[in-house]
């Protein structure tokens, strides 16, 4: 930038780049300890969680996700076999995203006293943030909370398709006739779910052997078999080698030569850090790269860039990156004042949660819930352990859901400390469950006090007492 007598100079305490919940989560613990801050957002406050990820999808969902309960209960199904009101469903979406307006964020933002500047911000040299021509300077920190991207494969047509990514996928205005849904993840099969429900005919397809393949193997698995039993033609081991767009018809073709014709696509195969044009290079960082950081979430080789959220690729999940802006506006306030930085784990300005104690619920009809290590990363990572397992529909509670209730739940013991290392549940109604689990495995509560909480009948939380017993017999 050309600086000229039009330029605004401002300083800050702090300045945070990007307003999604992230970077709004920092922004309340650094004026909550009395820094001044200023908040940059080029797009919407509120940030991708709000407007195109975890409320209009979870908006979408959750009528998929009752009906399907509802179908469950004698009584009840009866008055529910017809199709959802998918006109209504994507109104309620809309009201969800509160029509893509962020007027209600703006005035939160102003309630803490923090200033939001619009515009494209990037770096210009330590502690220096230019927005146009404002000139934004950091006394004590700049954090980084812009966030991830969708990624695109490279494939031949793919710039004639228009396809969907996450963004689209939740705010479609209309469900298409048939859906194309490529990747196995936690977008791709929520999606599926959501607009096969919806109406849409989807093709689902999976380059790898199953679904969720970052959780317990029966996680996607019972995930899989109820997408197909809803009419979601899953295929896996499939992957697209060309998409054209024909007379307004998509065509995708895959590595077994079959031909798939759809009116939309959709890509959810991978995410990227929005980091390459933030000006990285000018505090010789590299541009589009993930921040390395430390437990306090301070960039590598500095002394005043936090990297926050989604950008540092420890968790990439709302709840977490709010976790960890809690963490670094608590360090950023104790370096600002000179007091000691709580360094051990489990301090208050340490996200030791990110190594171990990571919770994260999956949409989809049954739910898949998990937290910590799964069997085979706990065992990767040299610990002895053991996999207790247990069948959710002998749990009394399990039997309110409705006939044929399907479900598991795993907890991962180590052995040699007799605590939790990793929790897993898969069934209806189990995403309510996973705090409960959080709680075991963060709070590392030793199994022999685990037996003295004792869980309401008939509740699926009975689930914890049938898993001891399990541990205990077996």
């Amino acid at each position: 930038m050309t600086e000229t007598e039009s330029t605004v100079y401002s300083s800050y305490d702090v300045v945070v780049l990007g307003a999604g919940p992230v970077g709004e989560n920092v922004a309340d613990r650094t004026r909550a300890a009395g820094l001044t801050t200023a908040v940059v957002e080029s797009e919407l406050v509120g940030g991708e969680c709000s407007y195109w990820a975890c409320m209009p999808s979870k908006a979408l969902l959750r009528p998929v996700i009752a009906q399907a309960d509802a179908r469950r209960l004698p009584g009840l199904a009866p008055a529910v076999q017809g199709p959802l009101g998918t006109a209504a469903v994507l109104a309620r979406r809309d009201e969800y995203t509160s029509h893509w307006k962020d007027d209600g964020q703006i005035r939160w933002l102003d309630g803490i006293g923090a200033d939001l500047y619009r515009g494209h911000g990037r770096l210009t040299g330590p502690r220096t943030v230019t927005v146009g021509d404002k000139v934004l300077t950091a006394r004590h920190a700049v954090a980084v909370c812009t966030g991830t991207r969708a990624v695109l494969p490279g494939l031949p047509g793919l710039d004639t398709v228009k396809p969907w990514t996450s963004r689209e996928a939740t705010s479609a205005k209309a469900a298409p006739g048939r859906l194309i849904v490529v990747g196995g993840g936690v977008v791709a099969t929520e999606m599926a779910t959501a607009w096969q429900a919806l109406g849409s005919r989807v093709t689902l397809l999976v380059r790898g052997k199953g679904l969720l393949n970052r959780m317990e193997p029966f996680a996607g698995e019972l995930v899989a078999e109820a997408l197909t039993e809803a009419g979601v033609d899953v295929r896996t081991g499939t992957s697209v080698q060309s998409v054209a767009r024909e007379n307004g018809t998509v065509v995708a073709v895959t590595d077994s030569g079959d031909r798939i014709e759809a009116d939309e696509i959709l890509f959810a195969t991978g995410r990227a850090p929005r980091t390459d044009d933030i000006g990285l290079d000018t505090v010789g960082l590299e541009p589009g790269s993930w921040l390395d950081v430390d437990d306090s979430l301070r960039v590598t080789g500095t002394d005043w860039l936090y990297g926050v959220g989604d950008v540092n690729h420890r968790a990439l999940l709302t709840h977490q990156g709010k976790y960890q802006a809690r963490i670094a506006g608590a360090a950023i306030a104790a370096r600002a004042s000179g007091t000691d930085v709580q360094a051990d784990p489990w301090g208050a300005h340490t996200a030791t949660a990110d190594h171990c104690a990571v919770p994260q619920v999956v949409f989809t009809d049954p739910e898949a819930a998990a937290v910590g290590l799964s069997l085979a990363e706990a065992e990767q990572a040299g610990h002895r352990v053991r996999a207790v397992d247990y069948d959710l529909a002998g749990v009394a509670g399990a039997g309110l859901y409705g006939e044929g209730y399907r479900g598991r739940a795993r907890m991962v013991v180590d052995l040699e400390r007799e605590i939790l290392l990793g929790v897993t549940f898969v069934g209806p109604g189990v995403g309510e469950l996973i705090h409960s689990a959080t709680v075991a495995v963060a709070g590392e509560v030793p199994i022999s006090r685990l037996w003295h909480a004792v869980p309401s009948y008939p509740t699926i939380s009975e689930v914890w007492l049938r898993l001891l017993e399990t541990f205990r017999d077996s």
